[in-house]
C-alpha cells in the first residue's frame, strides 16, 4: 500500500490520514486514541460493506462462484492496498479490475478464467455510464451498407476471450481455454439498454475489418473475407454478409454509412 509522509502536515490532516488508514487496514494501523472502538467499528463496517457490496453487484457471477472466505479476503486486500486514481464511486469497479490485473498476487483458489470473467462483467457497467455523444452529421442512417462505408457505433465494443465467459456459472467453470476464442459484441442502444451478442468468426472478422478500414465499402470487405476463406462461391459470402450487416444495423451496432 502507498504510504504518505504526514509529519509536516497540520494536525487535523494527520488525524484524517490515521483515521482512514485504520479503516482500510485495522490490523496494521492502530485505532486513533481519541475515537472509541464502538464508534470506530461503525465506520470500519460502513466503509467496507459499501465497497464490497458495490463490487459484488458489478461482478455478480464472480461473486457467486467464489466462496465467502476467498471473496472477502480478496476484497479486503483491494480495500487495504489499492490506491485509486479517481474519487468517482461508479469508477470503483474499474479500480478493482485494475487491482486484479496488475496488483493481485495470484491465489491457488483463483479460477483460471477470473480476469476474463471480471472484464466481461465490468463491460456492462462501463458501457452503461459511458458519456459518449455520437456525431451523426456525417452518417447516413439509410445508406447502402454494401456500396457504402459502414460505421460502427462507439457504443458497440467487440471483445474476444479465451474462455466462454458468457456461459460461466456455478454449474460451468472451465479449467482450460477453449480451442477457439469466444467473440462477443456488447452494445448500448438508444434506450440505454445493454445487449450482449455472441459472434461467429465471420461476423467477428467483418467487424474487425470495418474498424481497421474506415474507407472501405461493405462489398470490398466481404470480398476480402471470401478471399481469406478461399470460398469457391464469393457471391454466397457477400449475400450472407449483407444480411449480417443489416442485422447489425438493426441492433444499432452499425449506425449506417459515411456520407
Amino acid at each position: 500500500m502507498t504510504t504518505y509522509n504526514t509529519a509536516e502536515r497540520p494536525d487535523f490532516v494527520r488525524r484524517q490520514y490515521a483515521f482512514a488508514a485504520h479503516i482500510r487496514n485495522s490490523e496494521k494501523n492502530p485505532r486513533p486514541d481519541d475515537v472509541e472502538e464502538r464508534r470506530m467499528k461503525i465506520y470500519r463496517d460502513l466503509f467496507y460493506n459499501n465497497v464490497q457490496g458495490f463490487i459484488a453487484n458489478t461482478y455478480p457471477v464472480l461473486r457467486t462462484i467464489t466462496s465467502d472466505e476467498h471473496w472477502h479476503s480478496m476484497v479486503r486486500d483491494y480495500f487495504a492496498n489499492h490506491l485509486s486514481h479517481t474519487p468517482l464511486f461508479p469508477e470503483m469497479p474499474r479500480e478493482f479490475l485494475k487491482y486484479l490485473e496488475l496488483e493481485r498476487t495470484p491465489h491457488p483458489d483463483d479460477p483460471a478464467f477470473m480476469l476474463e470473467l471480471a472484464h466481461y462483467e465490468w463491460v456492462e457497467l462501463a458501457l452503461s455510464i459511458l458519456d459518449e455523444n455520437i456525431d451523426v452529421s456525417n452518417i447516413n442512417a439509410e445508406g447502402d451498407l454494401l456500396t457504402g462505408v459502414p460505421v460502427i457505433s462507439p457504443l458497440a465494443w467487440q471483445l474476444s476471450y479465451n474462455y466462454p465467459v458468457h456461459k460461466i456459472s456455478p454449474q460451468f467453470q472451465p479449467t482450460e481455454p477453449d480451442d477457439n476464442q469466444t467473440h462477443l459484441v456488447v452494445h448500448r442502444n438508444k434506450l440505454h439498454d445493454i445487449h450482449f451478442m455472441v459472434l461467429n468468426p465471420v461476423t467477428a472478422r467483418l467487424l474487425q475489418l470495418i474498424d481497421e478500414h474506415n474507407n472501405a465499402s461493405g462489398q470490398y470487405l466481404l470480398e476480402q473475407i471470401a478471399s481469406e476463406l478461399n470460398h469457391p462461391q464469393p457471391e454466397v459470402v457477400i449475400s450472407g454478409g449483407t444480411q449480417i450487416l443489416n442485422d447489425l444495423k438493426n441492433r444499432e451496432v452499425i449506425l449506417g454509412t459515411t456520407t
